[in-house]
């Protein structure tokens, strides 16, 4: 009889029990007794990570920068620093946000609101999916947590290399989001899309102009996807952006989702049209938290001969 070697997504493991792994099962233990510090003690330490991070992560801080700087051009040289740092304690505090979200999910009671939740409920009453147009905030997984709270959705991912942490982070996951579609899996997409499903998207990073074109996106061209127009052509799915964010004081913050109308005759027969469209709304939404997004990706590493190098 042939051992078994094909494991499904959050499968258990018994080699996970092996030396090779205790590091990780050791962190995992570590992050789970975070989870449950009080909030004044986790945003501070986040602070400090951050503020650390920001200014030991050379190749970091200077892409972040060099991307607020582009997109930003009416920040000063102090606004560029300020909020180049800020985006690093963003994203540790959004790290905390998440082990909140996967292990003391309670935290965010009374926390959250919603806004435009109709346009989803609109879209799958005509029998119709929804693909959710997103941005990689540093909210990270508390952001799908914060939309479990009013519907269900879906989210698209990249599984781990690490076979144990990919394990561990889907069945976290699977406390959150309906189902968790491999970035692989398009038949899985557009199944769940035909089966009337909300599924999170996020089309705002590189990946070379194979998948994509050449757009505006602040003003400056960047390769921007548009696998997602093909998806909603198969489908016959609605796009409806999404974006959440948090505000208020950081000792007692407050989360908001907003959803807004889905986008007319889109996707239309014009790609490029598209792609700035698509950027447009993901510009949109960027400035209303504009350090809670993940500015430290080369978002605009692919230039095409005749274009200027960014970084």
């Amino acid at each position: 009889m042939s051992q078994k070697t094909d494991y499904q997504p959050g499968e258990f493991r018994w080699s996970f029990l092996l030396p090779q792994f205790w590091g990780i099962w050791i962190a995992i233990i570590f992050l789970m007794i975070l989870a449950i510090l009080p909030w004044a003690v986790q945003h501070r330490l986040a602070a400090s990570i951050g503020n650390s991070a920001f200014k030991y992560l050379k190749s970091r801080r200077k892409t972040t920068l060099r991307n607020l700087e582009v997109c930003f051009p009416e920040w000063s040289e102090q606004q560029l620093q300020e909020n180049a740092r800020q985006v690093f304690v963003d994203q540790m505090i959004g790290i905390f946000e998440t082990l909140n979200a996967w292990y003391s999910p309670k935290w965010f009671k009374n926390r959250v609101t919603i806004e435009g939740l109709e346009h989803i409920q609109n879209a799958q009453a005509e029998g119709k999916g929804v693909l959710l147009l997103g941005t990689h905030s540093t909210l990270l997984d508390a952001g799908g947590y914060l939309c479990s709270q009013f519907f269900e959705p879906d989210v698209v991912y990249r599984p781990q290399n690490n076979p144990l942490l990919d394990m561990l982070i889907v069945r976290c996951r699977a406390t959150i989001y309906a189902n968790q579609i491999d970035h692989d899996d398009m038949r899985g997409l557009i199944r769940n899309l035909k089966n009337g499903h909300a599924i999170w998207y996020s089309p705002d990073q590189d990946f070379g102009l194979k998948q994509g074109v050449m757009a505006p996106f602040f003003g400056t061209p960047a390769a921007t996807v548009t696998a997602h127009r093909r998806l909603l052509k198969i489908s016959k799915a609605a796009a409806v952006p999404l974006y959440f964010y948090r505000d208020g004081d950081i000792s007692n913050p407050q989360y908001h989702v907003l959803i807004e109308p889905a986008l007319d005759n889109f996707p239309s027969e014009d790609e490029f049209a598209d792609a700035v469209r698509t950027n447009k709304v993901i510009e949109n939404q960027l400035r209303i938290a504009p350090t809670q997004y993940m500015w430290f990706h080369r978002r605009f590493k692919t230039r095409p001969q005749g274009y200027e190098t960014i970084y």
